[in-house]
This record gives C-alpha cells, sequence and structure tokens, in this order.
C-alpha cells in the first residue's frame, strides 16, 4: 500500500500536508496523525541519553574524555538526561508509532550506541524487545573518543533492522554484508550528525517509495531520499534542527538543478 491509496477514504490530512517537507513538533504525535501503513522505509537515529551515563565520556572540564564535544550541550530543546527507565518507555513508544505508520513490506533502520554503564554492557535490548529485530548491522567508524581503563575504545555504533513481514532488500543490496565501514560526519553544525553515506546505504538497500526520518535533525535521511529519487518526511521537535535541515535540503535542490 503506498501513501496515496491508503489516505484516500481517510480523514486524515493530505499527502500533499506530509510529503517533502521538514514537519516540526512530537514526533508520536504527528505519526498518531498519519495513515496507518503509509510510510515503506524509516531510517532514523534518535537521541542516545549519554548525558546520564555513569561514565566520564562527556564531562566537560579536565577530568573528561571529550572536552570539546558538542553533546556536552544537549541538543538543541533536549539535554539528553533522561532517567533511563523513562528513556526507554519514550523510545519504545517511538518504535510503537513507527510500527503502525509502516506499510508490510516496510523496515526500520534504528541507529543506536551501545555503551558500558556501572561496568556492564547496555547493548538496548530493552528499548528493541519485542519489535520484529532481523538483523543488527554494524557500522564501523573511523576511531573512537571514549578511553577507559575498563574496557577497549569503541569504535561502532549499531543499526537494528526492524522489519515487517514482507520486507525484502533491493535486487543485490543483500551482496554487500552487515559491517559498514562508513567515516564519522566531520561538517555539520548538529551535534550528532548521520553520515550522508550511511543514509544512502540503508535508503538505496530498499525499493522504499516514501522514507521518513522522525528525529531528522539536520536534514540528511531527507537529502539520502531525494538523492535516490524517493519520497521523503521529515519531523523534529527542534525550531533549530528543523530550520537547518530546511536549508541543507533547500543547498542540495540548487545542486540538482
Amino acid at each position: 500500500m503506498n501513501f496515496k491509496d491508503s489516505i484516500a477514504d481517510s480523514s486524515e490530512r493530505s499527502p500533499a500536508f506530509w510529503l517533502g517537507k521538514v514537519h516540526q513538533g512530537d514526533c508520536i504525535e504527528l505519526m498518531d496523525q498519519m495513515p496507518a501503513e503509509s510510510v515503506d522505509l524509516i531510517v532514523t537515529s534518535p537521541p542516545y541519553n549519554i548525558k546520564n551515563s555513569t561514565g566520564n565520556g562527556l564531562k566537560n572540564g579536565s577530568g573528561g574524555k571529550w572536552p570539546q564535544a558538542e553533546l556536552i550541550k544537549g541538543y538543541a530543546g533536549h539535554d539528553d538526561a533522561m532517567p533511563h527507565e523513562a528513556y526507554v518507555d519514550w523510545q519504545r513508544n517511538c518504535l510503537q508509532a513507527m510500527m503502525r505508520i509502516l506499510s508490510e513490506d516496510g523496515a526500520i533502520f534504528y541507529n543506536h550506541k551501545w555503551r558500558v554503564q556501572g561496568g556492564l554492557l547496555q547493548d538496548r535490548a530493552d528499548i528493541v524487545e519485542g519489535f520484529p529485530v532481523r538483523q543488527i548491522i554494524i557500522w564501523q567508524r573511523n576511531g573512537g573518543i571514549n578511553f577507559n581503563p575498563g574496557y577497549f575504545l569503541p569504535t561502532y555504533e549499531v543499526i537494528y533492522l526492524i522489519a515487517k513481514p514482507e520486507f525484502r532488500l533491493a535486487p543485490k543490496a543483500n551482496a554487500q554484508g552487515d559491517v559498514w565501514r562508513i567515516q564519522q560526519e566531520m561538517n555539520n553544525p548538529h551535534p550528532a550528525p548521520f553520515p550522508l553515506a550511511l543514509a544512502e546505504k540503508c535508503v538505496e538497500s530498499t525499493t522504499a517509495n516514501v522514507v521518513l526520518d522522525p528525529f531528522i535533525g539536520s536534514g540528511t535521511t531527507a537529502i539520502a531520499a531525494k538523492l535516490a529519487g524517493r519520497n521523503w518526511i521529515g519531523i523534529d521537535n527542534s525550531h533549530a534542527y528543523c530550520e537547518l535541515a530546511r536549508q541543507r535540503i533547500k543547498d542540495i535542490d540548487k545542486m540538482l538543478l
């Protein structure tokens, strides 16, 4: 079912309201306004809630490991320091809202980061438990920043491929494997930017027509969708990030003329 078909007999807003726009607001509230099974692919990376860490990787000052990191300040409109249980509930509610609007042959590429908390690995299983996780993709970055004598330097993040029953990859996409070596984004004012090459890999490995990012940030998923000739929808709660995303998308539009 495509977006236009799903909304034809619905009292929901028209396709023109959603497609090709960055919408500011709470992502769950906005996704709840969208028709069921109306999106083919979701590519997203939520805030990681890393400022509540038991470690010192983001502490500012002489004891910190990353004193110049932008995430010390949190995100615009979000301090990234929720109580763990509240954060897990929030992310599970986000995933539930995503699943409702995902087509029966759709999938979610949900990027997150494992970390050590209180000396033990926190693998985010409490967030994705019960959701149809089909695979874990490893995003191998170039180096890392969180040096700790208790464990080896973390140099990767994970992408949970959460798939509806009929989801299939695009032809030959399965040959690329499940470890993706992609450099971090270096020239982006967002404090935790999603690399364009990573978003492109997610989008281009599917045949999705409508691509959503409910945490659009600086607009990278939308840009990847545009470059692949797909329709896109972006959501973010931050006015500043919505404006940043819109400007970056405009810049891409100019390049594509």
